[in-house]
């Protein structure tokens, strides 16, 4: 019996265990094609044999089934086992509410966002306790909701002030707001046939945003472009843009840059992009495989300051060819969150003199200025004390 010892404190382990060594053991019988067991591991309540040599033997993995309390209790542990996450405050449709407990904030594995990518998202930034140009971020929203056929379970007014509310409930006062809208859970088919309604999720995340003047190193992506259809639509289908990053980064620059099939360039993985020509022209691609940035259109109405002060000559949007966006004097990453990154080098070449250019940072001053310190059009003060 004292054979059995081992396996008897095994099957009735609490789950809530993590992990747990035990010394060598002899099988009952009816497990007699293996004799001895040097290690048994126990990992997040499944068990795993180890033979003498130290390697796993999956063939006898033991899966435990957890009740609902001890799965509670699983996420419970993660949550408070892994590192923190900046995660504040989500908002979902499918349980109508808010939840500041990270443990909680998931989504139903049959939702069709998951299982078939069939969802559309957008982001804002938070900023000293203003949501910064959310109206432009929401528009783009249920424009890339209608052309993937979901349609919102609430009208664009409730939307916004869930989103504002929820910020409030996060009490974050510097980060990013980020928001999704799913066909829905209910099936594993290709459609969404017979499901209720699409669901409405946002999650704020603490972020320390800030001006960005270091210059970063760039790629020309191998990784095919996405048809028109597809890269003008913010869905979340991004395995593309996900690949375009890795390349970059296995390349050991910060990201890269797409060109379409006519050798006009377009957009970085998850940023638009924009030059300033030798002439001091701010130029920023024309293409039908770019996604219309906010953070673009604003800074094109930003910088026709500029062109009145007479320190840039122009703003326009045109084709681009790669050689001539090589042989621009600046060029820069445009997005929601960055706003502006100086690029210097473009495929080991450099952008002008390789330094982050002065109207670079003009620009990017401008940027900042509006988000800090911009229109009440485009700011939104949240109400943190709502509720109390």
């Amino acid at each position: 019996m004292a054979h059995y010892l081992h396996i008897f404190m095994l099957m009735h382990m609490p789950a809530s265990l993590p992990f747990m060594y035990l010394s060598p053991c002899v099988l009952p019988s009816k497990l007699k094609h293996i004799s001895l067991i040097t290690n048994i591991i126990i990992m997040n309540g499944s068990h795993i044999y180890a033979n003498g040599s130290g390697e796993e033997n999956y063939a006898d993995f033991f899966v435990p089934v957890y009740s609902s309390s001890e799965v509670l209790e699983k996420l419970n542990w993660r949550k408070r086992t892994e590192e923190q996450k900046p995660y504040k405050a989500m908002y979902s449709s499918w349980i109508g509410g808010i939840t500041l407990d990270q443990a909680l904030m998931v989504i139903p594995i049959d939702d069709h966002m998951v299982h078939r990518g069939h969802g559309v998202f957008d982001t804002t930034m938070i900023m000293n306790g203003y949501l910064y140009d959310l109206d432009s971020h929401l528009d783009r929203f249920l424009k890339s909701a209608l052309n993937a056929k979901i349609f919102p379970p609430y009208p664009p007014k409730t939307l916004r002030n869930i989103l504002v509310q929820l910020v409030a409930a996060s009490k974050c006062k510097k980060g990013s707001i980020r928001f999704w809208l799913s066909a829905g859970p209910g099936n594993f088919l290709l459609t969404f046939t017979g499901i209720a309604k699409p669901i409405f999720y946002a999650v704020v995340i603490e972020q320390n945003l800030h001006q960005l003047s270091e210059g970063v190193k760039i790629i020309t992506s191998t990784v095919p472009i996405k048809p028109s259809k597809f890269a003008t639509m913010k869905n979340v289908n991004y395995l593309p843009n996900v690949f375009a990053k890795m390349e970059a980064e296995e390349e050991g620059v910060y990201s890269s840059i797409w060109i379409d099939e006519k050798g006009y360039v377009a957009e970085g993985p998850n940023a638009n992009v924009a030059f300033i020509s030798n002439n001091k022209e701010l130029v920023f691609p024309l293409s039908d495989k770019i996604l219309e940035g906010c953070t673009s259109k604003r800074l094109q109405l930003l910088a026709q300051k500029l062109v009145e002060k007479g320190v840039l000559k122009s703003v326009c949007s045109r084709h681009i060819t790669l050689k001539e966006a090589k042989n621009s004097a600046e060029m820069m990453y445009v997005s929601s969150l960055l706003p502006i990154l100086p690029i210097i080098e473009w495929d080991k070449q450099c952008i002008g003199d390789g330094m982050v250019g002065e109207l670079t940072m003009i620009l990017s001053d401008l940027m900042w200025e509006d988000i800090n310190s911009g229109p009440e059009a485009r700011r939104i003060c949240v109400p943190y004390n709502l509720g109390e």
